[in-house]
């Protein structure tokens, strides 16, 4: 029978010479699951993502895609960053394509995909504009897309809308909730932002200060679309605000 779960992570430890980022950190990411990481800045989230990518190798400890040792040129992965990562020299449509195109798939499929994804979004009437005529928020939608638009085994996203403010932030994060229940891939969100961690998560782990471990990973129960003033997303919140002071 086939495991339910997506990403396992066992043990994973990471030092930098003297310095214990993380430690001995062990929790499994289900098929299909929206998870959102969360702890105090600097406590290690990205280095978490650093070693999901194989940008850097675990002291200690591994990460596994199902039962294989976690690697992008076998899995397919994608990613968005903070950082505005449009391809400047391609349009809209272009760019929802980009992945696909790299990996090979057939026209009949590009096609399709790229449809839903400019629908699903509002990008149809702007398709053939280029990044730089479009707002930062229309350019991260089209980065979303693009991730998306592969129906990755595994979606990482490191603070994509750090730089938004607030309204922008809730659209962007309405859309990705969107695409999410669309292509049912399973995501891992990086966040310092508590109430961005409650909006999104399914399930929310939350990290100690330096050296990293889990303090409690947190199951969120609350209805779709999530309203952030109802009494039990605020006592969400202020548990959640409780488990990350670290002073």
């Amino acid at each position: 029978m086939e495991e339910k779960f997506k990403v396992k992570v066992e043990g994973l430890t990471k030092s930098f010479g003297d310095l214990l980022v993380l430690d001995n950190i062990s929790f499994k990411v289900n098929k299909g699951d929206f998870m959102c990481i969360v702890g105090p800045t600097g406590c290690g989230k990205t280095t978490f993502l650093n070693l999901l990518v194989r940008l850097l190798e675990p002291t200690k400890g591994r990460i596994l895609i199902g039962d294989e040792v976690a690697d992008p040129k076998k899995h397919n992965i994608s990613f968005v960053f903070q950082e505005q990562s449009a391809f400047p020299w391609l349009t809209v449509e272009d760019n929802i394509q980009y992945g696909l195109k790299i990996k090979k798939f057939n026209q009949a499929v590009i096609k399709k995909r790229t449809e839903e994804i400019l629908d699903l979004l509002g990008l149809q009437d702007i398709r053939k504009s280029y990044p730089h005529q479009l707002s930062a928020s229309a350019e991260q939608r089209i980065v979303i897309g693009r991730s998306f638009a592969l129906h990755p085994d595994l979606l990482l996203m490191d603070e994509p809308y750090g730089q938004m403010d607030i309204k922008v932030r809730y659209y962007l994060e309405d859309e990705v909730i969107k695409l999410w229940q669309a292509t049912g891939s399973t995501v891992i969100f990086i966040t310092h932002n508590i109430e961005e961690a409650i909006y999104l998560g399914e399930r929310c782990l939350i990290l100690s200060n330096k050296p990293s471990t889990i303090k409690e990973e947190l199951i969120i129960d609350l209805p779709r679309p999530r309203d952030i003033s109802s009494p039990e997303f605020v006592r969400i919140r202020e548990h959640v605000t409780e488990m990350i002071k670290w002073w």
